[in-house]
């Protein structure tokens, strides 16, 4: 597990297998269970420790020379906020919700996330902990278990 290092989202978390893969069914059963109950284990420290509205955890490393890795993005209520407020992404409503479905999806904010977060080369300003904060109490929460 660790911080993505080119976030400054705090609590975006990366996790990924020691096994070279990129497909969970290469994983012996021993090490599936290990990643489902660190999975199980970040979200609810992220969730203890930061509040966010919800957790998001996707699954990546699909191609060749990517090994499987999970990215655990916190979604904060101000960061839902920002992501509203930014009209450039109203056009991703025009590719279709299902009728009385309110709110955004996980891909919208994933998107919002990465191009904002990770990508823009001046990122809005996070409210809450740094994400050097994140880290130590992540650390914490981890050596203390």
């Amino acid at each position: 597990m660790n911080h993505r290092m080119d976030t400054v989202l705090p609590g975006y978390l990366m996790v990924g297998s020691k096994l070279g893969t990129n497909a969970l069914y290469d994983l012996p059963t021993e090490a599936l269970a290990s990643l489902g109950s660190l999975l199980a284990k970040v979200q609810r420290e992220l969730e203890t420790l930061l509040h966010p509205a919800r957790v998001h955890i996707g699954r990546y490393g699909h191609s060749p020379g990517h090994p499987l890795h999970f990215h655990i993005m916190p979604v904060y209520d101000w960061l839902e906020a920002l992501f509203w407020k930014d009209e450039r992404y109203r056009v991703l409503g025009s590719f279709g919700q299902p009728a009385g479905e309110p709110g955004t999806d996980g891909a919208e904010l994933t998107f919002f996330i990465w191009r904002e977060f990770c990508e823009a080369p001046n990122p809005p300003p996070v409210t809450g902990p740094t994400v050097s904060d994140v880290v130590a109490m992540m650390r914490s929460a981890f050596l203390t278990a």
